[in-house]
């Protein structure tokens, strides 16, 4: 009897280690791991700062920082904030809201390549690393929104009803960028040239994005090419940040009315890079850890 070894293997029960599983059984498996993907991502959060004297006091720092950098060069040197009411509340909603897809991105290109290790010695669904990354990323934001709500408030603003659409808003921003993570991870699990590359491409896309100015007042008056204002309308960092700033700033809401399309936009691209971007990382996932 000349049986071949798939065959014989098939026979016994025996399946190839590694194998990829159906797609619906590897949600039930990601699912099966949800308490490791949470456990994860508060290691990392705290982890990341443990070196540090100040601690995870940094949580709160860097974004500040960050905001207060481009409040120099661009709302004072530049003067983007000639035009634009409550500046400050206008460009730290940019700045924190934007670094939440950043960091997700970037942290993304390592998800898999900095966990050879354990990829290569535990079974368990690959989605979960980059999935904690996002997670941890979403941590950090919720940190930071207790900064950005002091400097709301103590710029004049009161809790109002319009508060709480940044709760769909930020559900929306997350599950784009799980699928926007989920790709870089893919992508970086190959070719590791990609971390090196991506900053460059975030950082594009922040300029284009309105985070340290006001889209409508610089384009206003200009004849654009339809696809460049084609783009910028469609630019998922940029609907998310104008979703926050609605929800966020009376200033916003009084000095433009929020596109109808844009809640559609946002749904689009959360539905179409997080379902793709899952699918896309599923489909590699028995060649994550082989080298």
């Amino acid at each position: 009897m000349n049986e071949s070894p798939a065959a014989l293997a098939a026979r016994h029960g025996l399946a190839v280690s590694g194998a990829r599983p159906g797609l619906p059984e590897y949600v039930r498996q990601l699912w099966g791991r949800r308490h490791f993907v949470v456990t994860l991502s508060r290691a990392r959060l705290h982890a990341q700062y443990s070196q540090a004297r100040l601690g995870q006091w940094w949580q709160l720092a860097t974004p500040l920082l960050n905001a207060a950098v481009f409040y120099l060069i661009f709302g004072r040197l530049i003067g983007t904030r000639d035009g634009v009411p409550d500046f400050v509340p206008f460009l730290v909603t940019g700045v924190f809201v934007f670094a939440f897809t950043q960091n997700s991105v970037l942290s993304g290109t390592r998800a898999i390549s900095g966990q050879q290790r354990l990829v290569q010695t535990l079974h368990f669904p690959r989605a979960s690393l980059p999935l904690s990354v996002c997670l941890l990323q979403l941590q950090q934001l919720l940190y930071s929104l207790a900064v950005l709500v002091a400097i709301v408030l103590a710029w004049g603003e009161r809790p109002q009803a319009a508060w709480l659409l940044a709760v769909p808003a930020l559900a929306l921003q997350f599950v784009f960028n799980a699928g926007l993570t989920l790709v870089t991870a893919r992508l970086g699990s190959r070719v590791p040239d990609i971390a090196q590359l991506m900053p460059f491409a975030v950082r594009t896309w922040m300029y284009a994005s309105g985070v340290m100015y006001s889209t409508d007042h610089l384009t206003a008056g200009r004849h654009l090419p339809r696809f460049v204002e084609w783009l910028l309308n469609l630019n998922p960092a940029a609907v998310h940040i104008d979703l926050m700033r609605y929800a966020l700033i009376d200033s916003f809401r009084d000095a433009r009315a929020l596109p109808p399309h844009a809640w559609a936009i946002a749904l689009g691209w959360a539905l179409l890079v997080g379902t793709g971007g899952f699918v896309y990382f599923w489909q590699a996932e028995e060649r994550y850890g082989r080298g």
